[in-house]
């Protein structure tokens, strides 16, 4: 292939994007959190348009591969959850996000 994005395929940008990340939730999850250090349960709800157990369900999902963190404690009487971005969480959006615009650049690429 006479390309600038000759790959093999494990190092195609592909190859890099992080399944538990780029279901479209997940992905939106992580988005949202990467504009704040937190963001509360209701929020996350009512941005992505979801309910409470699919929002819980994507959580649990980001929790077990160590993507986020849940806090959860009480705002005056109110119970509240907050969730947060862990370090190996932002580097793995990071690390996606590069990923697919890699894949954007291929695709969008003007063939001379």
């Amino acid at each position: 292939m006479d390309s600038e994005y000759a790959f093999t395929m494990t190092d195609h940008p592909s190859a890099r994007l992080d399944d538990t990340i780029h279901q479209r939730v997940r992905l939106g999850i992580l988005a949202v959190l990467a504009e704040a250090d937190a963001a509360d349960f209701g929020y996350l709800k009512q941005r992505l348009d979801l309910t409470d157990g699919n929002l819980s369900r994507h959580l649990q999902v980001l929790e077990d591969a160590g993507h986020v963190e849940i806090e959860k404690g009480f705002e005056g009487k109110r119970p509240k959850t907050w969730i947060h971005a862990t370090r190996q969480g932002r580097k793995a959006f990071s690390e996606h996000l590069v990923a697919l615009q890699q894949l954007i650049d291929m695709a969008t690429q003007r063939r001379e």
